[in-house]
């Protein structure tokens, strides 16, 4: 989800005039938008996070035995704090983000609702199993299946989604009864930090969920210490914590990268897919894990599309808005990924596409990418293979809804993908065939609002899932206890000391439970 790799993130620290936070006692947090200071941060020392850790798993024991309904009151708390706080989140997310007021308002109100989901659903999740026996032997036992958190888990999170990438996970799993320490981006980790503070400071909240600071150094020494990692960024960063938690045997879930695939059928509402694409493609300036990064339209309607889509993308508005509302596009987070898409745009451009609309970054300071439709291009370009992770929309001609499908699983990536068609039906049985982890049909980006379904990605975009049961789930480790029904002898068949007579008993009460027909259970054989 977010492109820069750890290393790659310190050499990005460093050209906006700070040290790598692995080789400073601090790191700058700078404005996106003008590139002016906020404020430094620490960094947190290997020593730090292991203190922090140890600091959360004394906790999690009281935690855990409270029980989901001691923990929902204290989650309620900390929903009615973002509501109450909800201006302010949303200030500090726009300083470190560049973000636009409308994107920069929606991620606690989207939080809130994760809270609520969880803490009215775990319940359900996670309650107690009591499988049948499935021998007769068995009868005589008490099956039963409970669900025991991790101590603490580890929440490695990304720069363009600062709340809901840290939270979204940090949420089910405190409501499970784990204890959550979040290592956000170097690059935006005030608004974490903020909610982390009000937890301990406003709220008086146990000391469950704590934050560290750092880049890959902090990180590492994170995935080190703490018994599941959630990591969401990039594959080639989430490559290395896999290998990292390999050396402690510490379980994953990976949310990395994607290449979303959006695809026009000819008889799909044109008017409706143009201005799909143009949000599902620059929304929060197209830094979305699940933004549409490469459009593919039936070639009768194909000149008809990219002419309403350039028409419909120039007329949208970029810059800061405060809080006005007064823009559709904010700055690019990073300047290293306005370099990527500066270097995908002319790629394309030098291999013969046509760049039909922006393609150019802004002048002045700050990190800004004109929002980009680009015509007639293929897969011999990286703005169709690789991830762009920005404000460009990419759109290839195809003869057919075969071909489409075809283009559209032509990737490393899996994460989801989109499909506009003349009927839900139509759109149904082409998702059903696209290799990815979610497919909106006649719509984008709604699979990860829909919190009953799992949200994650197959291929090389990642391992585990969010949402649903499994988003509770996957902080859980399942406990089987067998237990007697009946008083019980001084011994048991199965038991020492074995003998001829015990053996043969055993055998023929096997056999007859496991053979079909009665014949074969008598051991008379077959006919």
């Amino acid at each position: 989800m977010e492109s820069a790799t750890a290393s790659e993130a310190a050499a990005q620290r460093g050209s906006h005039g700070g040290a790598p936070a692995g080789e400073a006692a601090s790191f700058e947090v700078r404005r996106p938008a003008d590139g002016s200071l906020i404020r430094d941060v620490d960094v947190d020392s290997p020593e730090r996070v292991a203190e922090v850790v140890a600091r959360a798993r004394a906790a999690q024991p009281e935690w855990e035995a409270i029980g989901l309904s001691g923990r929902r009151r204290w989650l309620d708390r900390l929903r009615d704090w973002m509501i109450g706080n909800h201006d302010r989140l949303a200030d500090v997310m726009q300083e470190e983000t560049g973000k636009v007021r409308a994107e920069a308002e929606l991620e606690a109100p989207f939080l809130c609702g994760t809270i609520n989901y969880y803490v009215e659903h775990a319940g359900e999740f996670l309650a107690e199993e009591t499988p049948t026996p499935h021998i007769l032997p068995l009868k005589v036992k008490r099956l039963r299946i409970v669900y025991r958190p991790y101590p603490v888990v580890g929440v490695i999170s990304p720069w363009n989604f600062p709340l809901i990438l840290a939270f979204d996970d940090a949420i089910p799993a405190l409501v499970a009864g784990c204890a959550v320490v979040i290592k956000p981006s170097e690059f935006t980790p005030l608004s974490t930090m903020e909610v982390v503070r009000a937890w301990k400071e406003e709220i008086g909240g146990p000391e469950v969920l704590d934050v560290v600071n750092g880049a890959g150094e902090t990180g590492g020494a994170l995935v080190d210490e703490v018994d599941f990692v959630q990591f969401t960024g990039s594959d080639r960063t989430g490559k290395v914590v896999m290998k990292r938690a390999a050396d402690t045997l510490t379980p994953v879930s990976l949310e990395l990268g994607g290449k979303d695939p959006l695809i026009v059928l000819r008889d799909a509402d044109l008017e409706r897919a143009v201005n799909a694409t143009a949000t599902g493609a620059l929304a929060n300036t197209g830094q979305i894990c699940m933004a549409i990064e490469r459009v593919y339209v039936e070639e009768p309607i194909y000149d008809e599309f990219v002419d309403r889509l350039t028409e419909r993308v120039r007329k949208l508005r970029q810059g800061t808005d405060g809080r006005s509302f007064g823009a559709d596009l904010g700055a690019m987070t990073t300047p290293a990924q306005a370099e990527i898409v500066a270097d995908h745009v002319e790629d394309a451009r030098h291999r013969g596409a046509r760049v039909l609309t922006g393609g150019k970054r802004k002048e002045g300071p700050g990190d800004w990418y004109e929002p980009t439709v680009i015509a007639d291009v293929d897969h011999s370009m990286k703005v169709m293979t690789d991830e762009t992770f920005g404000p460009v929309i990419p759109v290839m001609k195809v003869a057919d809804a075969d071909e489409a499908v075809r283009m559209a699983n032509e990737s490393r990536y899996g994460l989801s993908a989109s499909v506009f068609a003349g009927s839900s039906r139509q759109g149904e049985q082409i998702a059903r065939r696209i290799e990815a982890g979610a497919v909106n049909v006649n719509d984008v980006l709604t699979t990860y609002f829909a919190l009953g379904v799992p949200m994650g990605g197959w291929k090389e975009s990642g391992i585990g899932f969010r949402h649903a049961s499994y988003g509770i789930k996957k902080f859980v480790r399942p406990e089987s206890i067998v237990s007697p029904r009946v008083k019980q002898g001084k011994g048991d068949p199965l038991w020492f000391p074995y003998t001829p007579t015990k053996r043969k008993m055993i055998n023929r009460v096997f056999r007859f439970i496991n053979a079909r027909g009665l014949r074969n259970r008598l051991g008379l054989g077959p006919k």
